[in-house]
């Protein structure tokens, strides 16, 4: 990646101090979201010729929790000075529990949801210092430990003053900095630098201070002895209040940047932004440590993978060595029939691997072919030692034989790169039902947690509507921490005479989905959840009963088994077909799939089959409660119409087996 071909989206944009640096860098802007339209106004006022594509192709959102990170380009670095009121003092410090005016502090997860989606080469977040310490530090730890052990990135931080990189104000923040694929660890924050010029060049005559206060939002006006004034300078004898102009020339903007709004809207803007050249300094730093990663991870990548990335490797050499897919039935249990394997893919190998009747396997690409007896490296006692080796591996970890494996054999078996891929691995099969090339699995494995159908994510929340209860009451319900917490919060409302009805799912591309399956099936799914959480009733076929012995529906079907057919329907096309955060265009992208049991034993399901494997999944599939923080739900939200709204979080997992 070269200095200037790279690219980089702003969330909480703001007026665009991100951008400003970042451009100055030689990035290009690709996707910027801001909800204040006064800061909206600004911000397009002063780049719309800088990146007119973000404004011309509808790229400049207005609320992030509106979009599916499936709906932004490709980037290469995250920039977020994600919302800091609720770490501030001025916000009360309710850190990730501030659900006023937007759940402004659950934001952070929003981020969290497009790096996992679009896994770019780095990011680059800002937040102010009270952050670090805000809950006895946990929210911090927490931070850092969805970012490291759940998203794979490095973490660097360091509190930053403005006055460190040659802007005179203090306004002490915290930058964090990480970088994907990051095997170097040792990326550092640059050097400090001298003042570019200090407050008497900012205001033009002497001032008594040479590095000014943090500029911030509201409360002006104190007197100039107050201890909290951070306004008011003393400059050639006389006291002067700070004004846009001053405001701007600390904050590093240039003096061609324009505010086409009110004094206050602009000292607003400017309280609530970034030190332009901090952030420069350390981008500049970031890119080039980027630059110096892409170039060593090409020469010495480590070979860790964490559990299901090595069983997609497991699936392909047992295939090798079995030769077949035994069919399951829907209680996950060997049918006397089987599918014959005929070649072996993954989706972006060059290379195929074609099984003949013997211990041999020819490898195949466009220009060669070799054929290779592979009995004296796959075998029984190697698949059960693989296995093992898988089920005992903790987080990320390499097993050698694996690695022998795939040397031997001269390819590299891994998964696609698009991560909107329900095929794990591609087969040529054959039997007396079916003989098809290139059908797609996915691969499901019990080696270690029970697999998900359906991960939780922000495109997963289901939006109620709260009726009956007071905002005086939205305190008091959100402090319930029990362990049951979720339902006792819902029994909660209704104690208190409120209600709560299904409103809308909070992505679009959810709601399409499953208005494909059936109009009626967004509420029934909502209805279902609401079961789950309430009565605790996970299996999906009990839960499908109690919703309609209790009407929940309002007798939308004539009797039970019309609601299981389209509920089966359902798993199904979560199965093989749609992503929650994708509008699905009605048809499969996979055609079967590859359940690896604990003890190592491989059972398949393929579409031929079609009711064997809807049963399996309507038998098999539960609700599950994910991370209530991580996903924002399971709190009562005062929204900018200043209605009251509660959220529940679709998950779904299979049962043990």
């Amino acid at each position: 990646m070269n200095k200037n071909n790279w690219t980089f989206i702003d969330l909480f944009a703001g007026i665009g101090g991100f951008h400003l640096a970042m451009h100055s860098l030689g990035g290009k802007c690709v996707f910027a979201s801001e909800i204040d339209k006064n800061a909206r106004e600004t911000y397009k006022y002063n780049f719309n010729y800088i990146s007119p594509e973000i404004f011309d192709e509808n790229l400049f959102n207005d609320d992030i929790r509106s979009i599916s990170p499936s709906e932004i380009p490709d980037f290469d670095v995250l920039c977020a000075g994600f919302p800091c009121q609720p770490f501030s003092q001025a916000g009360f410090k309710k850190g990730f529990g501030d659900n006023d005016k937007s759940e402004r502090g659950n934001l952070f997860f929003n981020i969290v949801d497009i790096i996992e989606a679009k896994q770019p080469r780095a990011f680059f977040l800002e937040n102010v210092r009270g952050i670090v310490n805000h809950d006895n530090g946990r929210t911090f730890k927490k931070i850092t430990e969805i970012l490291t052990d759940e998203l794979g990135y490095s973490f660097y931080t360091n509190i930053v003053n403005a006055s460190d990189y040659g802007l005179p104000q203090l306004r002490p923040r915290v930058f964090m900095i990480g970088f994907k694929n990051d095997y170097k660890n040792n990326f550092e924050f640059p050097k400090k630098l001298p003042l570019k010029f200090n407050m008497s060049d900012v205001w033009g005559g002497y001032c008594s201070r040479e590095i000014g206060f943090t500029i911030r939002v509201g409360g002006r006006g104190s007197n100039i002895n107050d201890r909290r004034n951070w306004d008011a300078y003393l400059v050639d004898g006389v006291v002067r209040k700070l004004m846009p102009k001053q405001a701007k020339k600390m904050q590093g903007f240039p003096d061609n940047f324009h505010f086409p709004v009110s004094n206050t809207n602009t000292m607003k803007q400017l309280g609530n932004s970034v030190a332009v050249d901090a952030i420069k300094e350390c981008a500049d730093s970031l890119v080039q440590y980027m630059n110096t990663l892409k170039k060593q991870n090409n020469i010495d990548k480590k070979l860790t993978k964490n559990k299901g990335e090595w069983t997609e490797i497991y699936a392909f050499i047992k295939l090798i060595h079995d030769k077949k897919l035994i069919m399951s039935n829907k209680d996950l249990t060997a049918q006397n029939n089987y599918l014959k394997v005929n070649k072996i893919s993954t989706l972006n190998i060059k290379e195929s691997c074609y099984l003949s009747t013997d211990d041999k396997v020819i490898i195949k690409n466009n220009k060669t072919e070799k054929i290779i007896k592979v009995s004296n490296f796959i075998n029984n006692d190697i698949i059960k030692k693989l296995a093992s080796k898988i089920k005992n591996g903790k987080k990320t970890f390499n097993i050698p034989e694996f690695d022998l494996i795939q040397d031997k054999l001269g390819i590299s078996i891994i998964k696609g790169g698009n991560s909107y891929q329900k095929a794990d691995i591609a087969l040529d099969i054959e039997n007396k039902d079916i003989q098809a090339k290139n059908e797609g699995f996915g691969i499901k494995s019990y080696f270690g947690n029970k697999p998900t159908l359906l991960n939780a994510s922000g495109n997963t929340n289901f939006i109620f509507s709260v009726n009956g209860v007071s905002k005086n009451d939205i305190d008091k319900i959100n402090k319930i921490n029990t362990k049951t917490k979720l339902k006792d919060r819902i029994e909660s409302i209704y104690k208190l005479g409120g209600s709560l009805t299904f409103y809308k799912i909070e992505k679009d591309s959810m709601e399409y989905n499953l208005s494909m399956i059936d109009s009626n099936m967004p509420n029934i799914v909502a209805q279902m959840l609401l079961q789950f959480f309430v009565n605790r009733t996970s299996s999906i076929k009990q839960n499908v009963r109690n919703v309609f012995k209790n009407n929940a529906i309002n007798n939308k079907f004539e009797d039970l088994n019309s609601l299981k057919v389209k509920i089966k329907r359902l798993l199904l096309a979560i199965l093989l077909g749609f992503f929650a955060g994708k509008k699905w265009n009605g048809k499969y992208i996979a055609n079967g799939i590859i359940v690896v049991k604990e003890n190592g034993d491989q059972l398949g399901f393929h579409i031929i089959q079609q009711n064997n494997l809807e049963d399996y999944l309507f038998d098999n599939i539960k609700f599950d409660t994910p991370s209530t923080t991580r996903h924002r739900y399971g709190s009562l939200i005062l929204e900018n119409d200043n209605k009251i709204y509660f959220k529940l979080n679709m998950q779904l997992r299979f049962l043990n087996k």
